[in-house]
């Protein structure tokens, strides 16, 4: 079988047969792929603690006819160790995966952004560096950006008139203006605009000197978004914790 090599974060894994498991991965060149890893429910295997969600791992794969086979697991990043033992960080870290999952629809079709970008978060989130809530929020709405559906927290999303604006509603596309307001839009406070404006463009040191309501209330924000867009809510949302760390 013709043999390749990728890095990949493991986004999740399932039992096969007594000693096999199914590794979803998401990989840096060759996007999602499902990939079967023989013998590592035994206590002898060479990489089964390598293969667990939350790694991030260099592999060598063998081109299957309906699934690959991991031939080969060298650890990159352990992220797992600084996430699993902290409940806020572990609900977070599980909703990142679920949704690099969701996004990325097709297999074996190239996603190296978000590849990037989850295994970036996934780094501030095991780290402790960034708070939970900041990193999430931050993820998905880049996430869904990188997938087509870029919100826009300054110019009106339906006309395109200058902002700043209000109103935000997520069937819209972000804020928009008093024109093109549909009801039941949110109004979120200016602040609250600034702080999305921030998580989406990755500027931290505007992110991180928000206050606790605003960023409350974003987190609602970009809650809404992801539903609209997803079609459905996240699995993993009702079981996040976002108590700050500090």
């Amino acid at each position: 079988m013709p043999l390749y090599r990728d890095e990949a974060i493991v986004l999740r894994t399932q039992k096969l047969g007594e000693a096999d498991r199914i590794a979803t991965l998401l990989t840096r060149t060759h996007g999602k792929i499902r990939a079967v890893a023989k013998g590592v429910r035994r206590t002898s295997s060479r990489f089964g603690a390598r293969l667990e969600p939350f790694s991030h791992v260099d592999l060598q794969l063998a081109t299957g006819r309906t699934l690959d086979v991991v031939t080969q697991a060298v650890s990159i990043s352990a992220y797992g160790e600084g996430i699993v033992g902290d409940y806020a960080r572990y609900t977070t870290g599980t909703v990142l995966l679920e949704t690099a999952d969701r996004l990325v629809v097709e297999e074996k079709e190239p996603a190296t952004q978000q590849h990037l970008l989850l295994a970036g978060a996934l780094r501030a989130l095991s780290t402790g560096e960034r708070e939970p809530a900041l990193v999430l929020d931050s993820f998905l709405l880049r996430s869904l950006a990188i997938s087509g559906y870029a919100p826009s927290f300054a110019d009106c999303a339906k006309c395109g008139e200058e902002g700043p604006h209000r109103a935000f509603n997520p069937a819209a596309g972000g804020v928009v203006c008093a024109t093109c307001r549909p009801p039941a839009s949110a109004m979120p406070a200016p602040p609250t605009i600034a702080l999305l404006s921030a998580l989406l463009t990755g500027d931290w040191p505007i992110a991180e000197r928000s206050d606790p309501r605003s960023r409350r209330e974003a987190n609602t924000l970009v809650a809404a978004f992801v539903a609209y867009h997803l079609d459905r809510n996240l699995r993993s949302l009702p079981h996040l914790d976002l108590t700050p760390d500090r």
